[in-house]
């Protein structure tokens, strides 16, 4: 059982470190892409998600990782190469957007 709940508090703590990191920078990183980004509705419905307290904790780490790689400067193409640039971090925001479905459908305002 203790094992257990050292796992759980390294998660939690890992899950916390992430959630900040994208709370503290989407905002600007949404208003600095603006509509160039043809999933900015679906970030927003993303982050919602993730800070809602009914949604499980394996589901907030795979949409904390979504958006963290999303808002890192560091990709595997670069934000500075226009158009390219954003082709992964679509391709990211769109396998999650795939995994997590319908349940999804509330988030959006």
């Amino acid at each position: 059982m203790q094992v257990y709940e050292e796992f759980d508090d390294e998660i939690g703590t890992e899950s916390h470190r992430g959630y900040s990191y994208v709370e503290d920078n989407l905002k600007q990183k949404v208003q600095s892409v603006g509509r160039r980004f043809p999933l900015v509705d679906d970030v927003r419905a993303l982050f919602r998600y993730m800070t809602d307290a009914e949604v499980p904790w394996y589901s907030k780490g795979l949409v904390i990782a979504a958006l963290a790689y999303f808002i890192s400067p560091l990709d595997a193409v670069p934000d500075v190469a226009p158009i390219l640039g954003y082709l992964d971090d679509i391709g990211v925001i769109a396998l999650v957007l795939r995994h997590i479905g319908k349940r999804l459908q509330p988030y959006y305002i």
